[in-house]
């Protein structure tokens, strides 16, 4: 966030239900219910600033909350970048790993997300690709909140994909793939990308990078293609 509010952008975030700060319920806190989480999101954002179309990023779960909302409410999005997205999870090592627990994430509501499981994020594509020190720095920030999180998103990954239709896709988009990232293979990805209807759109793959986009060494690469991407001048008509 403050990369971006520091090149001028006026940046909100939020926590979905049952995620930090946020309320807690009985939900799994699953994509559909993200998506309405962003309908309400974006209502307030719209009261506070008076826009009605605002650019929207997303990283794993995000991206595909984010990619749902921008299929459901087109006239929302103005530009949307999508990082460590998973299309139809074809040839996910991550996904097949944990599609093992699937019985599990039919039956709770919360699953684990101590510290080990959050270094995990940084090490299981590619050790070396993250500074351990982000890890234990994650760690410490979310871990004031508990040490489970909702189910949801990794029953819709290992059992509900596709989430997304890029047909209704209809915003300029940018894909970002870390180029060992684990949760979707390039054809995935490709698959996905050759199917958005909009022909402004960039698929970026980042060298040398894991799952972990924002988090990882070459971060300020990730944060150059996203700023590039939104400060993309307008068309000129023809």
């Amino acid at each position: 966030m403050n990369v971006f509010a520091r090149q001028g952008f006026d940046v909100w975030t939020m926590d979905c239900e049952n995620y930090g700060r946020s309320s807690r319920t009985e939900s799994n806190s699953d994509i559909k219910s993200g998506v309405e989480d962003l309908k309400a999101a974006s209502a307030v954002v719209a009261q506070a600033t008076g826009q009605s179309r605002f650019h929207f990023l997303g990283e794993s779960s995000g991206a595909l909350r984010a990619a749902a909302f921008a299929a459901e409410m087109p006239e929302r999005v103005d530009r949307l970048v999508l990082e460590a997205f998973t299309y139809t999870g074809r040839n996910s090592p991550t996904l097949a790993k944990r599609g093992e627990q699937l019985e599990y994430f039919r039956t709770h509501n919360r699953r684990k997300r101590d510290r080990e499981m959050i270094r995990s994020i940084f090490t299981r594509d590619k050790p070396g690709t993250s500074d351990p020190r982000v890890a234990e720095a994650l760690a410490d920030a979310e871990l004031q909140f508990g040490e489970t999180i909702p189910t949801g998103t990794y029953l819709d990954m290992t059992a509900n994909l596709p989430v997304v239709d890029p047909a209704k896709v209809t915003a300029p988009v940018l894909l970002l793939r870390g180029e060992h990232d684990g949760i979707a293979s390039l054809e995935d990805l490709l698959d996905f990308f050759g199917k958005l209807p909009n022909p402004d759109r960039q698929f970026v793959m980042l060298a040398g990078a894991a799952h972990a986009l924002n988090l990882g060494l070459n971060r300020a690469q990730v944060w150059h293609a996203v700023e590039s991407f939104l400060a993309m001048p307008k068309r000129a008509d023809t």
